[in-house]
């Protein structure tokens, strides 16, 4: 396929406005006269498997940006808008789903999380694809599908509906591989769905913590409060070069925009100007294909009464954002342990049983593995507090020391008990583990660096605590920043 060098910027953009749209839009009663007019007009693909949910059930909403130059049925865009996008021609771009966000809404409603997964993210692809960035699966079943439709004789536009099913079907998959989550809808936003909709909702406001001047996105923006729309919101969401962390601090900038986006609807009387409504609703139907099993009423019926500070943005954590892969070039290190407990802890949910899962609090049968805990961090204490949280979930209790500092944390096992090493790994928030053969049988040690931090908040760098030590590239500031939400505008990079 064809891409400009425009492009991966761009596929960032494609989610942020249609995800608080269809969660604004169900959220408030002003908007109820008009859904049935939404519901008519979009369109819809084919993708979920298994059981029906309840529309007051718990809801996992997998929200995709396709690097397509069409709109949602298919047409090409004008020439005008691939001008204002800086997008190329109308074969340029691709079949990738470059930014992904997983929405969780609670059983009943309640405050809905949205889940950021960086588009470069290696993780193994559904459907034996092997190992490769997570914004190729859809690729991978894509193409897969089209090439034994055509080996079959079928061509035509059924073909390329079908092969487009499969390729959602496979991001899907890896999707709920990766997070531990059940999807239980689906939407896919395509490269018009920033123009239209960014159009219809006017100016945003946002904050930048100092001037940045970018020639691959064409972002040129002052330190400070300000408001963007239209392509300046476009430049404000797709810039990533020159940033500090790169894509990790472009999906900030996402989650800001979208909080603020929220804030700036629901506050300005958007859905209640009719004018403003129908341009919104007309703009989610030319840039979202939906799964054909959403009830988008019955969504309604479970948001009705959210407020923008109801919504929360989060980002699952990464090991490495320069990881060298065999064929896909620089990727974003993730371990799915880590991240799916870090999903787990945002929504509140306790581990599925598996028999790789950390076993509860106090499990009497744990009680023959002795756990030695050494401190090599700069932390006082903190080999007491980690050897007294293992003794709480049932662990044999080993001698407690200090140890010479060492910048990883690790747990050492003998006797090819890889697995038990693991499951107190997981326990102490995902750390690594290596064979020692010098240890006795049942025996192992825990040697905690200078990155750990454990629940109780005690770290050597005397941060907050977080999920995972590795989970950070930078070390972890004096103050954690309070997580995203629709009820003010922070300042980002």
């Amino acid at each position: 396929m064809r891409r400009t060098k425009a492009s991966g910027p761009l596929r960032a953009a494609q989610v942020v406005v249609v995800v608080v749209s269809l969660l604004v839009l169900g959220g408030t009663g002003y908007a109820w006269s008009t859904l049935q007019s939404l519901t008519d007009g979009l369109t819809r693909a084919d993708v979920i498997t298994g059981a029906d949910q309840p529309p007051l059930g718990e809801q996992n909403i997998l929200m995709v940006g396709l690097d397509t130059r069409t709109d949602a049925q298919g047409n090409p865009l004008p020439a005008d808008v691939l001008s204002q996008l800086h997008a190329g021609g109308a074969d340029d771009g691709g079949d990738t789903t470059d930014t992904m966000i997983v929405i969780h809404i609670p059983a009943g409603g309640g405050q809905a999380t949205a889940i950021s997964i960086p588009r470069d993210s290696y993780v193994q692809v559904a459907g034996g694809y092997g190992k490769h960035k997570i914004n190729s699966a859809y690729t991978y079943g894509l193409v897969a599908e089209k090439n034994k439709l055509v080996a079959q004789g079928e061509s035509g536009a059924q073909v390329e509906t079908d092969s487009a099913q499969a390729g959602a079907k496979t991001a899907i998959d890896t999707v709920q591989q990766f997070t531990g989550l059940t999807i239980t809808h689906y939407a896919a936003v395509n490269l018009a769905g920033f123009y239209y909709l960014s159009e219809a909702v006017g100016g945003v406001p946002v904050c930048l913590s100092k001037a940045v001047h970018d020639s691959y996105s064409g972002a040129n923006f002052a330190a400070g409060p300000q408001s963007v729309g239209g392509a300046k919101a476009l430049q404000f969401v797709r810039q990533r070069h020159g940033l500090p962390n790169g894509d990790l601090d472009r999906i900030k900038r996402q989650q800001v925009f979208m909080a603020s986006m929220a804030k700036t609807i629901l506050s300005a009387g958007t859905l209640a100007d009719p004018g403003k409504l129908d341009n919104l609703i007309t703009a989610v139907k030319k840039a979202v294909v939906v799964d054909s099993g959403w009830d988008i009423v019955g969504f309604a019926q479970q948001l009705h009464g959210m407020s923008a500070g109801a919504l929360k943005f989060v980002t699952v954590p990464v090991v490495n954002i320069s990881l060298k892969t065999p064929s896909d070039g620089d990727a974003v290190e993730v371990d799915p342990d880590q991240v799916q407990q870090f999903v787990r802890q945002q929504l509140g949910t306790p581990a599925t049983s598996s028999s790789n899962a950390p076993a509860a609090p106090g499990d009497s049968s744990l009680s023959q593995y002795t756990v030695d805990v050494r401190n090599a961090s700069d932390t006082s204490g903190l080999a007491a507090n980690v050897a007294d949280k293992l003794a709480a979930a049932g662990y044999g209790k080993g001698t407690v020391a200090n140890a010479t500092t060492r910048k990883m944390s690790i747990v050492f096992y003998g006797h090819s008990q890889k697995t038990e090493a693991t499951q107190i790994a997981k326990t102490l928030g995902g750390i690594a583990v290596s064979p020692d053969s010098s240890l006795d049988k049942d025996h192992f040690r825990v040697f905690l660096g200078k990155d750990y931090e454990d629940s109780s908040g005690s770290s050597s760098t005397g941060g907050a605590p977080q999920v995972h030590p590795a989970a950070f590239v930078s070390p972890a500031p004096a103050q954690a920043p309070p997580p995203i939400t629709g009820d003010g505008v922070p300042c980002v990079n």
